[in-house]
């Protein structure tokens, strides 16, 4: 009677603990194609009608490839609308099908068009041509930018004429989600020649061009004046306004819209003297309304947090020096959690340096602030800094959760050591937002074998270190950093399958 009791009480026990236990990511591989090898560009296009869709692109080749809910490819459709030579491409997908905006040359012509795509990637329309350019030269990268906003019920395709630099032309075109032309205007941006940088461009629900403006010491060193600048749909000119950073020498800057509270996150590193130690966080708050900073806040990283984030082989003052902003994620009060890793690289024992970057030199890991980088990503560097071979290091993540008046309500240290001598494909992180938690992936070393780690924070800010992902299959390297969420529980990641690129869709219970 004993016995029966106690068996009963361990299955009550085990019925409460293991659903809170259980949280079991299942991982599911589709079957690597011949002609996808590891210099296959792709995009991660998304979900559509419960399938996945990825396009990729091998020289002249493009095909978007469907994978049912197993990752069972279901077809391959080859894009023979497209030209023979592409530039660019920008995929806007929605749940039943998607826009795909591509650029290509004819002699001395820049054409961007757009076709929109059914969820088995055929042609719903004919392509139209939405802009031209004439230029002098063979182009290598891309002219136009697209951006969307966060609800895709507006999308923006812009381009800019750099010929003056002390006058940059910006050339924008307003769409709905029904790719109706909203407004179209020409409009000039005074530069400060050589100085002068922008940071990523940004798109609002309510079609309001966002980005930041600033100038660098030199034009290459610590920023020293910053400049929030937008252009509302409608408006034929930039509002332009200076944000009062004080003493303070900053570093990166990132922005981040808050569409619910009309808002805008600036956000950047702070140094108290010219190539000194990170010291902590400056956050200004501009408000769209008023147009006007509604909240200001320095946060001074302390002690303690210095001795968490800090490598094995940095001091406590040098612990940030290497960190970068990765991302910044709404809270629904108006608080925000903002997410930074430490990354840097070294050749033949030298080491580079975020001064090295800002200075022109290698930088593998920063986004360009220029609007002539590719936008999807090319995950297959090839060629080395003047040094040689390059090391690739990815080392902690560091987690700040800001309340909603931008003052600091915790922060927490992921632990993690990562670097690669061939490329920094299989390291750095991504993450997964499940609304209760953020997890964030990435692989590591156990013995001689790479595994993916999942480790997750609560929005209280407590860690969760979860088991190995189920279904680790020998013979996959995941690339986690060029992952995408597709759904509430969903996320594809590419992997590699000996020579051939293949994708993994990771399910969160």
């Amino acid at each position: 009677m004993k016995m029966n009791r106690f068996r009963l009480t361990l299955l009550i026990c085990l019925t409460i603990i293991l659903p809170g236990m259980s949280i079991a990511q299942q991982i599911t591989y589709s079957e690597p194609q011949r002609d996808d090898l590891r210099r296959t560009e792709f995009e991660i296009i998304g979900k559509m009608n419960g399938n996945f869709l990825i396009f990729t692109n091998n020289k002249q080749d493009n095909n978007i490839s469907i994978y049912d809910n197993s990752m069972k490819l279901l077809q391959r459709v080859k894009l023979e609308f497209l030209p023979d030579r592409i530039l660019n491409t920008y995929f806007i997908p929605y749940s039943t099908f998607c826009y795909m905006i591509y650029e290509y040359q004819k002699k001395n012509i820049v054409h961007c068009a757009v076709v929109k795509l059914d969820d088995q990637a055929r042609k719903m329309e004919e392509p139209i041509e939405l802009d031209t350019t004439q230029i002098s030269f063979s182009a290598s990268n891309k002219i136009y930018t697209v951006v969307f906003s966060e609800d895709k019920q507006k999308i923006m395709l812009f381009k800019i004429n750099t010929k003056s630099s002390k006058n940059y032309l910006f050339t924008t075109f307003l769409y709905d989600s029904k790719l109706q032309l909203i407004d179209r205007h020409r409009l000039y941006m005074p530069m400060e020649e050589h100085s002068e940088a922008f940071t990523d461009f940004l798109l609002d629900d309510e079609g309001t061009l966002v980005f930041a403006k600033f100038v660098r010491n030199s034009g290459s060193d610590y920023v020293t004046a910053v400049s929030i600048a937008t252009k509302g749909p409608t408006v034929d000119n930039f509002s332009i306004k200076d944000l009062a950073v004080g003493e303070r020498f900053l570093d990166e800057i990132k922005i981040k819209i808050d569409n619910d509270n009309k808002s805008y996150i600036i956000s950047g590193f702070y140094y108290k003297q010219r190539r000194g130690n990170i010291e902590g966080l400056y956050t200004a708050v501009w408000d769209k309304v008023s147009d006007s900073i509604s909240k200001e806040s320095v946060t001074l990283f302390s002690d303690e947090l210095r001795a968490a984030a800090k490598s094995s082989d940095a001091t406590q003052k040098m612990a940030f020096n290497d960190y970068f902003i990765k991302k910044v994620i709404n809270k629904r009060d108006g608080g925000f959690v903002l997410i930074s890793e430490a990354q840097y690289t070294s050749s033949r024992g030298a080491y580079f340096n975020r001064w090295d970057y800002m200075s022109g030199g290698y930088n593998p890991y920063m986004m360009p602030m220029d609007y002539y980088g590719s936008p999807y990503y090319n995950p297959w560097r090839t060629g080395y800094p003047p040094n040689g071979p390059m090391r690739y290091h990815a080392e902690n993540i560091m987690v700040l959760s800001f309340d909603k008046t931008a003052n600091l309500e915790w922060s927490n240290i992921i632990p993690k050591n990562q670097y690669d001598d061939e490329s920094d494909n299989l390291i750095s992180t991504q993450t997964m937002n499940t609304g209760g938690e953020i997890h964030f992936l990435f692989n590591q070393y156990d013995h001689r074998n790479i595994l993916l780690a999942d480790e997750s924070v609560s929005p209280e800010g407590k860690l969760t270190r979860y088991p190995t992902l189920r279904n680790l299959d020998k013979g996959y390297d995941f690339m986690p950093r060029y992952g995408r969420q597709v759904s509430s529980k969903q996320m594809i990641v590419p992997c590699l399958y000996r020579s051939y690129l293949c994708f993994a869709k990771i399910e969160f219970s």
